[in-house]
């Protein structure tokens, strides 16, 4: 004889708690009981933690042991609601159903009676008939005064039955009003594309307390949640950080204008150092290969002519090609500008302010033959030598699209940063010694 297991010997509000959590594993079950919202095992130990209510140990009808039990008003609903909801859990409201064994019970109860009634009927109606042999009139009497009493009693409970089913309808059409007459919750701002962002807030983890997060729907849908900084949460919580500023914040390319689908056909034409460049081919893809460094990460790639390329993805450019909001173009110049020997890729580059250009050398080191790099900054000191890859020497050297100014501020600007803010401390170090 194989053993039953606990959920199988679950019967109750018990056994319908298991059957819905097993449809809806990630959502809340608030069971509705009489004039109280109950939640049964983990769904009391989480809401009692989110709402700050009590928690007791209950022995439930029809069920064994003790059940973690936590329970609030139904006047509460519209308090206790929202705050789950802001914590981001589902919730699910149902209805608390009766017991089988309960209706098993009432259903043999109407048997037994049933049988009482058939028995002293059987045994009413062997005593009239003995009775009827010595007085037949009492008898004919007696059946017409009970026969009209039997009428009216079904005739009430008939009408009793009525009046209920009229009030469950009433009820149910208030519901269907009530729901009808709700109006749609009020957007909390609006993109330049007309979406509706609605229900952005701040919640906190329920696995690491210490960390919040911020989300938000956009026409319905909802947003990835993401880790806000703390000096964020703070102001948010304080009232000094609106919904829109969190959504510039954490979602700048969903506020972003949308470009059309047509800048995404491909073949498409580019700018190149020597007339146009065709792109034939340009998408994303996750590196699959466990040998390269960059396993895992998602990339973009790209097929120029017989040449195919491709380059990690930064998270901001990804968003950016996903929500379209910056086309291939632009996005093949940010990420493929310098191996393409595009102009317009090098102009991000700047030496710092009072560096002399004409300090910058890039000569080939006899040592290695290989093309260097180096900023002579005179009385500061001079830089080490870098050596410069061959898509900057050919942008240099054969397209022309770059200068040595660009090529010195791309490798050695944070070598002379340094190197002036040094001099510069040290300059102010010999000044208030001289003081």
């Amino acid at each position: 004889m194989t053993k039953k297991s606990d959920s199988d010997n679950d019967t109750g509000i018990i056994r319908q708690f298991n059957e819905l959590k097993k449809k809806h594993p990630d959502a809340m079950l608030l069971f509705r009981r009489n004039s109280f919202y109950e939640l049964y095992k983990q769904d009391a130990v989480k809401a009692a933690a989110v709402l700050a209510i009590e928690i007791t140990n209950r022995m439930l009808p029809d069920y064994k042991r003790p059940v973690k039990v936590a329970s609030f008003p139904q006047s509460a609903l519209d308090v206790y609601l929202p705050r789950l909801i802001r914590s981001g859990i589902r919730v699910a409201i149902c209805d608390a159903l009766d017991s089988p064994l309960k209706k098993k019970t009432g259903q043999d109860k109407a048997e037994n009676n049933d049988r009482t009634i058939q028995n002293s009927t059987d045994m009413g109606k062997k005593k009239k008939e003995q009775g009827a042999q010595e007085t037949p009139d009492r008898t004919v009497e007696n059946t017409v005064d009970v026969k009209p009493a039997r009428e009216k009693k079904s005739k009430a409970k008939a009408e009793t039955r009525t009046d209920n089913e009229v009030k469950t309808e009433k009820k149910d059409e208030q519901k269907t009003e009530a729901t009808q007459e709700r109006k749609p919750r009020e957007p909390q701002m609006v993109t330049a594309n007309g979406e509706k962002v609605t229900h952005g807030h701040a919640y906190q983890s329920t696995t690491n307390p210490a960390d919040w997060y911020f989300t938000a729907k956009i026409d319905g849908q909802q947003l990835k949640p993401q880790k806000m900084d703390a000096a964020d949460l703070a102001a948010y919580q304080n009232k000094e950080m609106t919904v829109p500023q969190l959504m510039e914040r954490y979602y700048p390319t969903k506020l972003m204008p949308k470009v059309s689908e047509e800048a995404f056909r491909m073949p498409m034409e580019i700018a190149g150092p020597d007339g146009s460049i065709t792109v034939n081919k340009f998408n994303v893809y996750k590196e699959k290969d466990e040998q390269r460094p960059d396993f895992g990460k998602y990339k973009f790639y790209v097929q120029v002519g017989d040449t195919n390329m491709s380059a990690v993805a930064s998270h901001q450019d990804l968003n950016a090609y996903f929500d379209r909001v910056a086309t291939p173009n632009q996005l093949i110049e940010k990420n493929f500008g310098e191996r393409l020997h595009l102009k317009s890729a090098y102009e991000k580059y700047q030496l710092p302010e009072g560096v002399d250009p004409k300090g910058v050398r890039v000569t080939k080191d006899r040592n290695d033959n290989k093309w260097k790099v180096s900023v002579d900054l005179g009385e500061k000191g001079q830089t080490s030598r870098h050596e410069i890859s061959f898509d900057d020497g050919y942008s240099l050297f054969k397209t022309k699209t770059a200068t040595r100014e660009q090529i010195a501020a791309k490798y050695l600007n944070t070598e002379i940063t340094g190197m002036l803010a040094a001099n510069t401390a040290k300059v102010e170090k010999t000044a208030s010694m001289k003081m």
